[in-house]
């Protein structure tokens, strides 16, 4: 396949951003690509680890960000961390409920 057939976004800072936060996503089982007889569980520790680079690369962009770039990390970092808690509990309630993680997916 050319790169005619399939053009690639422009390299922004809000593509960076919303990269890392699908990435997020993917990690915490919110967004499932495929089969929902192939959704894997939560990998915590790697979308915690994700939220910390977005979080990092807030801290070192600070001062030299347009009032859009600096929207789009805080409301990437806001829902983000929410989402976190959220998969968490729902994820240690269905542990504890004795069903099998990767029901949440069903309800």
């Amino acid at each position: 396949m050319s790169d005619q057939e399939f053009p690639l976004p422009p390299a922004t800072f809000e593509f960076l951003v919303l990269s890392l936060k699908t990435q997020t996503e993917v990690h915490l089982g919110i967004l499932h690509f495929g089969e929902e007889s192939e959704r894997s569980e939560p990998n915590f520790p790697i979308a915690r680890h994700t939220i910390d680079v977005l979080s990092m690369l807030q801290e070192k962009t600070r001062g030299n960000l347009s009032m859009e770039e600096q929207r789009t990390v805080e409301n990437a970092l806001t829902e983000l961390r929410f989402r976190f808690v959220q998969a968490m509990e729902q994820h240690q309630k269905l542990k504890a409920a004795g069903a099998e993680p990767k029901e949440q997916a069903s309800s």
